[in-house]
């Protein structure tokens, strides 16, 4: 399950061994899509096995 809007994705990561690599990729892509450094993009716990990554605005 995934949800996209224009500043977050939450997605939902059933595998718990691809957690870091899938969130890691998504923060990589994320700051090139919004031209910024990974050190400001914001990972969330929004749930069970639940995450939102996000570009401060």
């Amino acid at each position: 399950m995934t949800f996209e809007t224009a500043e977050s994705v939450t997605l939902k990561i059933w595998d718990r061994t691809a957690v870091h690599h899938t969130l890691d990729a998504l923060v990589n892509e994320l700051s090139v899509r919004h031209d910024t450094c990974t050190s400001k993009i914001a990972v969330t716990a929004s749930g069970p096995n639940t995450f939102t990554v996000s570009v401060p605005a």
